[in-house]
Formats: C-alpha cells, structure tokens, sequence
C-alpha cells in the first residue's frame, strides 16, 4: 500500500477507479500468521524477473517496514536485508514509506533503524506537520540533489505554516524525550493487548503485532484456521465509538484494529482507551 494516489491504490481502494498506469508490480509481504515466507517473496520476484519485467528495467523498489493499510505486519531483519541486496546487485533504488511508522511512532525517528539497513530514499509525512499536512522526501544526495531546480513542485510545496509546525513537532520530539516514551508505552499497550489474547472468551483475538508504539490485534473467526473476521471488526468498532473510542481498522479484510496512540497521550488516557477496547470487543463477541 502506498497511499491513494492513482499509481498505488490496493484492494478494496481501488474500486471504481480505472485506468491504472502500467508497470507496477505488486509482490507478496513476508507474514507468518499468513504463511506468507520470506521464499514466497524471493520466488514472486524470480517469475518477475524471469517472465515479465527483467530488474534493469526496475527503477525502485518501495516498502513499509510495518505495512499500514496492509494490516500492521511488520517486516522481519532477513526481508529488509535482501532487499537491500536485492537493489544494489540491480542498482535499484529502496524506498521506505516511512509515513506512518516515521517521527518516533516505533521508538526510533525512523522505524529502518531497528534494521540498521540504510535505504536510498524515505518518504514521511502525517505525524510531522502535528495535524498540518506536510509531507516530504528525503534521501542520498546524488539521488535528490539529481532533480533540476523545477523538476519537482506542486503548488502548496513548502507551505510555511506547515513547515513551522513541522520544525516545532522535531523540537517536541527532542524535548520531551517522546521516542522514549514511545518504547515505553508500545510496550504496555502490547502488555494489555497479550492479556485480552491470553483470555478464553477473546478468542476472536487471532495475532497481537507491535514495533514500538504501532500496535495491532487480528481479529479472526477461528485461531485454528486463522480465518478474517471483518464483521466482528466492524462491530468493535462501532460499539467503541458508541463509547468515545475511536478505532481505524486494516488489512485487507479489514479485520486488523490498529492502534496508533499519541505519544504525548498521558497514560490514563490510554488505560481509558484499552478499557473501552476490551469492552468493545466483550460486547461484540457476545
């Protein structure tokens, strides 16, 4: 998933939306729950290769080190490593989107430096306008300084008020020390999250996923068959926001509660939010 610009969109934002532009190639996600391997990628990618577009011809190659709108699976050390190997063997840039997981949301600035790989270019934005919208690229110098003075505008480019809250949210970030606090606060939520798991009438709860303070549950009909409930989800969710809690669901059958809570968010407020979740979803099993 890379945003609801037309060259992107995924199931189900695609629908009613055509024509695409061509060659855009879409591989698989390594995911364990999904029984999606490390191998399934590496294969996708040889039939590409060998079948379709041949990697000379491929300019970049992006990916979320935790898929958003995918469902909140987070990338494993082995993936990010072959890509990185896989683009400098082909001299194809890496792209992370660093739009949601960037600006401290995992406990780092950038979520790529739990990986300790460097990509080629980074793309942020959301949390670092502070409500604002802004959003940027940023990279290796012979890659951006390459574009020509014009070569890349847009008529909001630069927007001074948003580059203001953009420069006051960095100063917060370092101030109140709030990538700590991200570590720390991911790591009660996925606490609470593994004890409504640990519980026998929520069941429904499939996987628990967290990186830092990006936290996630699956909710599934079964845990044996790991089968997508998105109804179930959406009665959560609409139950929580009956009680002042508003959740965003993910995935592809949108069966994926994430959890994207402020990291300034005292931490009364969030025991609030995870009371009325587990609620919610008492509720909705019932």
């Amino acid at each position: 998933y890379m945003g609801m610009a037309l060259s992107a969109r995924m199931v189900p934002f695609k629908t009613g939306f055509r024509p695409f532009p061509s060659e855009i190639y879409r591989m698989p996600f390594p995911d364990e729950f999904h029984g999606v391997s490390l191998d399934d990628t590496k294969r996708a990618l040889d039939v590409l290769f060998r079948s379709d577009c041949p990697p000379d011809q491929i300019a970049a190659v992006f990916f979320e080190p935790v898929q958003g709108e995918g469902g909140y699976n987070i990338a494993t050390a082995e993936f990010v490593d072959y890509l990185r190997e896989l683009c400098d063997e082909h001299g194809i840039v890496l792209v992370a989107d660093e739009i949601q997981t960037g600006m401290g949301r995992t406990g780092k600035m950038f979520a790529m430096e739990h990986f300790g790989i460097d990509v080629d270019l980074t793309c942020v934005g959301k949390s670092i306008g502070g409500g604002l919208p802004i959003s940027g690229i940023v990279g290796k110098a012979d890659i951006v300084d390459a574009v020509p003075p014009g070569g890349l505008g847009g008529t909001f480019g630069g927007n001074p008020l948003a580059c203001a809250a953009a420069l006051a949210v960095l100063d917060v970030i370092e101030a109140d020390n709030l990538l700590q606090r991200g570590l720390e606060m991911g790591k009660v939520i996925d606490a609470r999250l593994h004890r409504m798991a640990q519980r026998n009438s929520l069941d429904c709860i499939g996987d628990v996923r967290a990186l830092g303070c990006m936290n996630a549950i699956e909710l599934v009909k079964s845990r044996d068959s790991r089968e997508a409930d998105g109804d179930l989800t959406a009665r959560v969710v609409a139950i929580a926001l009956k009680k002042g809690l508003i959740l965003v669901s993910a995935g592809p059958a949108r069966n994926v509660i994430r959890l994207l809570v402020p990291l300034s968010a005292p931490s009364e407020v969030v025991d609030e939010g995870l009371d009325i979740l587990e609620t919610a979803l008492e509720e909705a099993v019932a």
